[in-house]
């Protein structure tokens, strides 16, 4: 491994064993199933109707996956950026093709880990089985608040928690996109920001 990967993948060792002390062998094992993927501004990590053969986690910049409606229509699902994960979970477990697009926003650094390979971590290092039982809970739990969120909050409240909880993401993606994300249109939320910005 050269001294560039080695300085990606050690990112993900250390995301890991934040979450619950790895042991040596269980370092080296992550160290050798993870790959290095560079894409460019706008480049596609997966597009709708690929099958999905990656887990993906962030090492540098941003994407965002969302659904393209029969209008044309971009629906933003996730937005990822340092430290996160991203991908269409259906696709990658159960192997059928994704209706969901990945794109860069900025240029980006990934790690990814193959079906085949996430089975065998989970096989052979069992704690890896806890690990993501703690990211999957967190993330559904995100997704549960989310869709409560988006029932019960008026459009001003959505900009509102999503400032509150995203700041670091508010410089990074465009009000087109946080719009999408929050089901607004773009024109709504600049009236809203212009609203705020007046206070």
């Amino acid at each position: 491994m050269n001294n560039e990967i080695d300085k990606y993948v050690t990112t993900i060792v250390t995301y890991f064993d934040n979450i619950m002390p790895l042991t040596d062998n269980e370092k080296e094992f992550v160290r050798g199933i993870f790959e290095v993927k560079k894409i460019r501004r706008r480049q596609y990590l997966s597009q709708s109707g690929d099958i999905e053969k990656y887990m993906n986690f962030i090492v540098e910049g941003a994407l965002k996956m969302y659904y393209v409606d029969d209008n044309g229509s971009e629906h933003n699902m996730q937005f990822a950026i340092e430290n996160h994960w991203i991908n269409d979970i259906k696709s990658f477990y159960k192997e059928v093709p994704s209706r969901m697009e990945i794109e860069a926003l900025e240029n980006c650094i990934v790690l990814r880990v193959s079906l085949e390979n996430f089975k065998q971590l989970y096989e052979e290092h069992p704690k890896f089985n806890r690990i993501f039982r703690v990211l999957l809970e967190n993330a559904y739990m995100n997704l549960q608040e989310r869709v409560l969120d988006n029932i019960s909050f008026s459009a001003r409240e959505k900009y509102l928690n999503f400032s509150q909880k995203y700041p670091y993401l508010l410089n990074r993606i465009s009000n087109v996109q946080i719009a999408s994300f929050l089901g607004i249109t773009p024109e709504f939320l600049s009236k809203i920001r212009k609203e705020l910005s007046k206070k």
